[in-house]
């Protein structure tokens, strides 16, 4: 059987989720990434960093914490 393509990657470098090197939150792959962005999940704290420097010289910072993409949101009913 194949395995399924990761659907989550460094936004900064490309490394997928699961790889070697990947940081975790608490270090636990069921955490979640230990680094993210409203744009996507980062790698490690230099991708951070790097990301980081990248969006000020944009002048794209946020303005506030982006949520975490690894927890689920409940569903509203309208």
């Amino acid at each position: 059987m194949l395995a399924r393509p990761d659907a989550y990657r460094c936004i900064e470098c490309g490394l997928p989720y699961r790889a070697a090197g990947f940081w975790y939150h608490h270090g636990k792959i069921e955490d979640g990434a230990a680094y993210w962005s409203d744009r996507g999940i980062l790698c490690s704290p230099q991708c951070s960093l790097a990301h980081n420097r990248k969006r000020e010289a944009e002048g794209t910072l946020p303005q506030a914490p982006a949520p975490d993409p690894f927890q689920i949101q409940p569903l509203s009913r309208r």
